[in-house]
Formats: structure tokens, C-alpha cells, sequence
């Protein structure tokens, strides 16, 4: 299956007005399709406001373009431009010069907390939680968290918005078409465990 095709077509008109949380995703949750595609029918549904920036998304699509030569890179780089087109105000720019004031046991990390920093995020979503300790964080009044928690606490939050986001990802699938199943089965393999559990009951 393509990457187009499991990420199928976002609609910004989705959306169900503004959002006071506001969440930056990392790449490494943006890099695999199906979360990837999870993570913005949420934002969509208008539980979260989802951020990111021209570096993230420099990491995830070089890293996809390294790792899958065989994907086709003019649709790599249109999955990248139909992103920042489904989520309204989804881009955070102007964090560049907050970046030498974080302090994180890896350097390379630092753009993302300071783009957290910028957009007044409460969240990072993030796989590696011991690349952003809790007291560095704690200075900004921002959290990570593992996107697997993540999900689950939007599914407390408002269950039918999430399973209709993943309903919606398995809509969008055509070529073979996919079920929630799918989806979930997805989203496990991908480290979720949790979330792939509580939606299938």
C-alpha cells in the first residue's frame, strides 16, 4: 500500500473550532503513516491543536526518504504540503533563537521544546520521553508524554471523536480498503498497544 493511499486526504473543514491545548508532535510520532494520519484526524476533531515545524517535518520526511527509497518523492513532498494545509495554524515559527536557552541531554532535541516554548504548548508527543526529562521541562510548564498515553487520554476525554478518527483512517484507505481493525492492528505494531486495546472494545 502507498503511503498516499494509507494516509488518504485530510479536510481542514473538519476541524470543530479553536483549541486551548495545544500539542507539538515530534517526528519520530510523525514518522510512522498510520499514527501520523491518527494523530492529525485528531487534531482535526478539534480536541487538540497540533503543532510542528519545518524542522520536524525536515526530520520525518528525510528520514522516510532514506529509509524507503522505493516511495515515490514527489508524493512524499505533496503528504508534506497536504499536512500543513489540514491543520490550520499547524506550522510554529520564530522559535530559533529560544533554542540555546533549553537545556536537554541531547542538544539535537532542543528545537522542539523550544517550538513548544514558542506556541505555548502544554504537551509534546513524543516516543523517547527520556530525551525530554520532566524537570527541564517542568521551567516551561510543559509535559511529554508517549503517544500511546496520549491517545488514551483523548479517547477519556471524548471517545466517539477519537474512534471516528480512526474510523475516518480507515475510510480514507481504498487500495486495499482497510477496517478500524486495520488501523488499530497499525497503530500496535507501531507501539500502542494501550490505545489499539481500548478501541477495539
Amino acid at each position: 500500500m502507498s503511503l498516499r493511499r494509507r494516509l488518504g486526504r485530510w479536510d481542514s473543514t473538519d476541524g470543530i473550532g479553536l483549541m486551548a491545548f495545544v500539542v507539538v508532535y515530534d517526528a519520530n510520532v510523525l514518522y510512522p503513516s498510520t499514527l501520523r494520519d491518527v494523530l492529525i484526524r485528531v487534531a482535526l476533531t478539534g480536541l487538540v491543536q497540533a503543532k510542528w515545524t519545518d524542522d520536524i517535518l525536515d526530520e520525518v520526511f528525510d528520514n522516510i526518504k532514506a529509509n524507503r527509497p522505493d516511495l515515490d518523492t514527489g508524493k512524499l513532498d505533496r503528504t508534506r504540503l497536504l499536512m500543513q494545509r489540514a491543520v490550520r495554524d499547524s506550522m510554529v515559527t520564530g522559535y530559533r533563537r529560544l533554542i540555546d536557552v533549553v537545556e536537554l541531554p541531547d542538544p539535537e532535541d532542543r528545537h522542539v521544546v523550544a517550538a513548544a516554548i514558542r506556541a505555548r504548548a502544554q504537551l509534546i508527543v513524543t516516543f523517547n520521553l527520556k530525551h525530554f526529562p520532566a524537570d527541564e521541562l517542568a521551567a516551561w510548564d510543559i509535559q511529554a508524554k508517549h503517544p500511546d498515553d496520549f491517545l488514551i487520554d483523548q479517547f477519556h476525554l471524548d471517545a466517539i471523536r477519537v474512534h471516528q478518527a480512526v474510523q475516518a483512517v480507515a475510510d480514507s484507505w481504498r487500495n486495499p480498503p482497510g477496517t478500524s481493525d486495520d488501523v488499530l492492528d497499525s497503530l500496535d505494531r507501531s507501539g500502542l498497544p494501550q490505545t489499539a486495546a481500548v478501541l477495539r472494545h
